[in-house]
């Protein structure tokens, strides 16, 4: 992308003679080929440099004056004097339009082309930086409340949507999903249509997605392999690029000992509960790097505060940053959490929902919300468009002209033009149009007045 445009309205070429000035040359010329002559010659003057309108009257006064021309509404002749007086206004009047029409084109541009000189070009190439902002709605870094909608009964075993306002409400969105997954099936109904249960296809997906190949089962250094993986996927818009490791901080409450076979339904937290955050280890460790991209533990601790005893860090699960995704050891929630995680066999046990009810407790019980944050390489080329005070002075705006040759409208712009710039468009060698970029507000242009308009290209 190397060239950039400031469009501006087409004007009619130059050196044409307009069918009005043409018309009064025949009328009053002997015979068609000294019309024509005439107007070659006055055709010739027009595309010359310096054209003045002494030098249309002298064009005009060459046409001669002895043809006899008939006043059509007295039906006597017209006098050698008015027809003399009629050629010259007409030769004026043409003349003008073209130093009007030169004065555009001379004076304003329509392709620029930059230069691209390293020592002091008009682009520096990509440049790269990181930018981190809140994963959650409204760029927002702390979640507080939450929210699920009903889900149909083809997907409620699978996994559960957690909204930040009512679904029905406006501005609601996805902001990650739950779900449940058991290598043996365990915790769901057998479906009879696809001969697999709902658990075991969420720990097969998983395992394939994040897993090194040979590798079955996910492992923690709490509890080794385990079975059983409670999964945090957040919606994949909100991450960008990446879960930015260190700054997320899932909260959790431990659920009440009274707690269904099916944890769908309202909130179950302990009436005693206990609210702990998580955290990836990353102030503490380097990430293992995997097909899955970077990968750390999930352990006890806070953003604030960090690992919680680092010297024997409690873990909880695995973080795979790059897929924007949390994988938790369900065993270890259940020993520390009190999830009870049903692992009956051919049991609905909606164990996603026990997750649920542990985040969205944790506000309500330790005032505790879930922090996260994304995070993004921005690749960035900046383009310099300086606008010298002779070029782009004229505007594109249909009512700058006017008439069907293209007069400038306002007379007083014909020696000092002016225009507001509002666009620039980046174009390629072949002139198509790949990007546009729009100014806060218009910039008023003239021959007084010279610009440096800075655009910035990221992706």
């Amino acid at each position: 992308m190397n060239k950039k445009i400031i469009d501006l309205k087409k004007l009619p070429n130059q050196g044409a003679v307009s069918p009005e000035v043409a018309r009064a040359i025949e009328a009053t010329s002997p015979d068609a080929a000294t019309a024509q002559a005439r107007i070659a010659e006055l055709e010739a003057l027009s595309n010359s440099e310096g054209v003045t309108v002494g030098q249309s009257a002298q064009v005009a006064g060459n046409i001669s004056n002895d043809s006899v021309v008939q006043d059509p509404r007295t039906g006597g002749d017209i006098s050698p004097a008015t027809i003399a007086e009629i050629q010259r206004q007409a030769v004026d009047d043409y003349v003008t339009q073209i130093q009007n029409q030169n004065a555009i084109l001379n004076g304003g541009k329509t392709f620029q082309v930059f230069d691209l000189s390293e020592a002091n070009g008009d682009v520096i190439d990509a440049t790269k930086e990181i930018v981190t902002a809140g994963l959650w709605s409204d760029n927002l870094t702390e979640l507080r409340t939450y929210f699920t909608q009903s889900m149909t009964a083809a997907q409620s075993p699978y996994y559960v949507n957690v909204f930040q306002k009512l679904p029905s409400a406006t501005g609601s969105a996805i902001q990650y999903a739950l779900a449940y997954g058991n290598a043996l099936g365990s915790g769901s109904v057998l479906s009879d249509s696809i001969d697999d249960s709902a658990t075991r296809a969420i720990y097969s997906q998983y395992k394939q997605l994040l897993l090194p190949k040979g590798i079955n089962r996910f492992l923690t250094p709490s509890s080794g392999s385990t079975d059983s993986i409670y999964v945090v996927n957040f919606q994949r818009n909100r991450t960008k690029e990446k879960l930015d490791p260190g700054n997320f901080e899932l909260p959790l409450s431990t659920l009440s000992s009274s707690a269904a076979l099916d944890a769908t339904g309202s909130v179950e937290v302990s009436g005693s509960a206990l609210t702990i955050t998580l955290i990836d280890d990353s102030t503490i460790a380097s990430a293992s790097n995997e097909d899955a991209g970077n990968v750390y533990y999930v352990v006890s601790g806070s953003i604030a505060n960090g690992v919680h005893n680092p010297a024997a860090p409690v873990y909880y699960g695995l973080v795979y940053c790059d897929h924007s995704t949390i994988i938790l050891d369900g065993n270890i929630l259940d020993n520390k959490m009190g999830f009870q995680t049903n692992t009956g066999s051919n049991s609905n046990g909606s164990n996603h929902y026990r997750l649920h009810h542990s985040i969205s407790g944790s506000y309500v019980s330790g005032q505790k919300g879930f922090k996260a944050r994304n995070k993004e390489t921005v690749s960035s080329t900046f383009y310099f468009v300086r606008v010298k005070n002779g070029d782009f002075n004229y505007s594109n705006n249909p009512s700058y002209v006017t008439g069907d040759q293209g007069d400038i409208f306002q007379d007083d712009f014909i020696g000092d033009p002016k225009a507001y710039i509002t666009t620039v468009g980046l174009y390629n060698d072949s002139r198509e149009l790949l990007a546009i970029a729009k100014l806060s507000k218009p910039l008023i242009k003239s021959k007084k007045r010279e610009l440096n308009i800075r655009v910035k290209l990221e992706y």
